[in-house]
């Protein structure tokens, strides 16, 4: 199973001090965030891709690019790349040169944002949001999977004998997850490629979150790629620690209460009990996480959000030690408890390159 954590990159005032960084500080602390995580042990970083202030991740390529000279061992990953609004040849493109550029330390998370005005920032129309995800999606799989396209939709012009350049590493594309908390269509969309399902379930309460999986999965196994437990699963949460729980409720209280996302709303006791926002120690976190597999079943990834709303660099860097030293550990043992054997692992591009070498029967 594999652990990490995932970036919004928002550039949010530090409610205790008042100061807000600057972008240039925001970007710089996200590249140490993801260089602390390959330190501490963990195996997963992803950005989000945002336009629109108070966000700073629009180039989730260059961003990670940076990153994986930085690194070695770190999968490197997007929160959401927006499927809806770029340009299925460009992310073809782009995330074929990180995969090269990072020996195959690349998957992406294909989702269509929560921001509504972005698609007409970019020529289309969030009416349509669903229609674009399902057509971009089907352009970008042939685009990655045959040397030569012949194509021609609703959303885009034509294409001609086009060959995406360069070709994904060894032949073989980045894993694709369909990022989605709402949204059925989309577990529709990632059971009948036989991809994988994010549910990034740190707003919503467990039952929904079920509900999600429980679809992708059965619909997984109606197309026929294996068991409803073969299907490929990750999902999102939030952590807040300190090793005693009372100092970490009080830290974090105000951090909370002004986040510009749910921030004047619920209270945090409220938040804590309906969502998997866990606030308290590292213990707590370890039992929290450990009973997702109680809602969704086994899965292959657990991301973290550790670094949003306004949370300063030492602290969120502070996070990162507890979450390597005493949570994901303990994860790693008690979550391979009892996993029957015939539960996927997460895919990597190794296993998907050996999967392809295969040969036919």
């Amino acid at each position: 199973m594999q652990f990490g954590i995932f970036t919004v990159g928002d550039v949010t005032p530090d409610p205790t001090t008042g100061r807000t960084p600057t972008e240039r500080e925001r970007i710089k602390a996200m590249i140490a965030i993801a260089v602390k995580a390959e330190e501490v042990g963990l195996d997963v970083f992803a950005t989000g891709e945002h336009h629109n202030p108070p966000f700073v991740p629009s180039s989730p390529t260059t961003l990670l690019g940076y990153i994986a000279a930085r690194t070695e061992r770190l999968i490197l990953s997007t929160a959401t790349t927006l499927i809806t609004t770029n340009d299925p040849v460009k992310i073809a493109e782009d995330y074929a040169t990180l995969q090269h550029l990072a020996d195959g330390r690349v998957d992406l998370m294909l989702g269509r944002g929560n921001t509504g005005p972005v698609y007409p920032w970019f020529g289309q129309d969030v009416r349509r949001g669903i229609e674009l995800a399902q057509e971009n999606y089907a352009l970008l799989r042939r685009l990655w999977r045959e040397d030569v396209v012949d194509w021609e939709g609703t959303f885009r012009t034509p294409l001609q004998a086009f060959t995406s350049t360069p070709r994904p590493l060894d032949g073989v594309p980045p894993f694709v997850w369909h990022g989605s908390i709402r949204s059925p269509e989309i577990a529709e969309q990632a059971a009948f490629h036989g991809d994988g399902f994010f549910h990034n379930n740190i707003f919503w309460p467990a039952h929904h979150t079920r509900r999600m999986v429980q679809l992708y999965r059965r619909r997984f196994a109606h197309h026929g790629h294996g068991r409803p437990e073969d299907a490929v699963v990750g999902l999102g949460g939030q952590a807040f620690m300190r090793r005693n729980s009372q100092d970490a409720v009080r830290e974090f209280r105000p951090y909370f209460d002004n986040a510009p996302v749910y921030g004047h709303g619920p209270s945090l006791e409220d938040f804590t009990e309906e969502t998997p926002l866990t606030v308290g120690s590292p213990q707590q976190v370890v039992e929290r996480t450990l009973a997702f597999r109680e809602t969704v079943g086994d899965y292959q990834r657990q991301l973290f959000l550790m670094d949003h709303a306004g949370l300063p660099l030492k602290t969120v860097l502070e996070q990162l030690d507890l979450l390597g030293e005493e949570v994901v550990p303990v994860l790693r043992k008690e979550f391979a408890k009892g996993r029957p054997a015939g539960v996927p692992e997460a895919p990597t591009h190794a296993s998907l390159r050996a999967l392809r070498e295969v040969p036919a029967a």
